[in-house]
């Protein structure tokens, strides 16, 4: 079924959750974010607290390696500014 919503990533902070949309919307991919959250109050616990990052199922590879090279590029510690650590 095209147009399909798939599940791509559970995260815990809603924060996140909107920079990831950024990112992905930024690539051209669709994205729709869903909680269970019912209260204005930060809520953590089990299901309570997730936050669902959904794309269509047809950009679901797109979106994967999207988030593959935010990691990478997250955990290589490559810094633009010129600063060398002593």
């Amino acid at each position: 079924m095209p147009g399909r919503w798939i599940e791509l990533l559970i995260t815990y902070d809603a924060l996140e959750a909107e920079m990831i949309k950024d990112l992905l919307e930024s690539g051209g991919i669709e994205v729709e974010i869903r909680s269970a959250k019912v209260t204005p109050y930060p809520v953590n616990i089990g299901k309570m607290g997730e936050v669902k990052v959904l794309v269509k199922e047809e950009d679901r590879t797109a979106a994967e390696e999207m988030m593959k090279d935010r990691q990478e590029n997250r955990t290589a510690g490559d810094r633009d500014d010129g600063f060398q650590p002593e």
